[in-house]
């Protein structure tokens, strides 16, 4: 799966846009890189919103283990890898049908925190169990959710092309021909948000989310971790 989202959406971490400094390598555009994407991966769906924002995703090589999924309900966008172990539970709670799968959860869950929910990302995403990494585009509010499961057993990436656009994928490989170093991991157990508060740990909230930049001969130009024992002047 792809999502590009344009440099007036998305302000990204200055230490992923520090590692490509620090090492420039060779970058594409935003545009060539979903283009990479959709030659790679046929027969593959991509999606463009406005100026600002371009999805993209396929079924193509998925693991039985980890299906790809994609829905849109209200101007509400979602991509979602993987599986969510308590499903069933979760449907009932959002009043959901059987037939509701992972994609169409999420836009029901992150509609909620949007419209009536007292309680902040990190309540939202903590009840979801098992392995995922999943992309929300709210065209309406020009909000960005991504987020990663605990274990970070569904592989996500996010780095900047050469026209400052951030992308977050899969394919790691396909990343760094238009990211060079500005490329990371995206941490395990948090979330990023472009008007929900930054960069953050829904599994402790509490605790930072910072980052180090990696040695020349590794593939990533930073690895952002959540530090034990500090704590986070604000959480959301």
């Amino acid at each position: 799966m792809l999502a590009v989202f344009s440099g007036e959406m998305v302000d990204p971490p200055p230490e992923l846009v520090a590692a490509g400094s620090r090492t420039p390598s060779p970058k594409t555009r935003g545009s060539e890189l979903v283009t990479r994407f959709l030659r790679s991966s046929e027969p593959a769906v991509s999606l463009q919103i406005g100026s600002f924002a371009h999805l993209a995703y396929s079924h193509a090589h998925q693991s039985p283990f980890r299906p790809r999924l994609f829905a849109a309900k209200d101007d509400i966008f979602c991509i979602f890898e993987g599986v969510l172990d308590n499903l069933g539970s979760l449907r009932h709670h959002y009043g959901l049908s059987k037939g509701a799968n992972e994609a169409m959860l999420l836009i029901e869950a992150y509609k909620t925190l949007r419209d009536r929910a007292p309680h902040p990302t990190n309540f939202m995403l903590g009840h979801l169990n098992g392995n995922f990494s999943f992309v929300i585009f709210d065209k309406a509010t020009s909000t960005l959710l991504v987020s990663s499961d605990p274990e970070g057993k569904v592989p996500l990436y996010w780095g900047i092309t050469s026209d400052g656009c951030t992308a977050f994928c899969n394919d790691v490989d396909l990343l760094k021909g238009s990211c060079g170093k500005s490329l990371a991991p995206f941490p395990r157990g948090c979330f990023y948000s472009n008007k929900l508060g930054g960069l953050k740990s829904y599994e402790k909230p509490k605790n930072k989310v910072t980052a180090k930049l990696a040695n020349d001969e590794e593939l990533c130009g930073a690895t952002f971790q959540v530090e034990e024992g500090s704590v986070a002047m604000e959480t959301c």
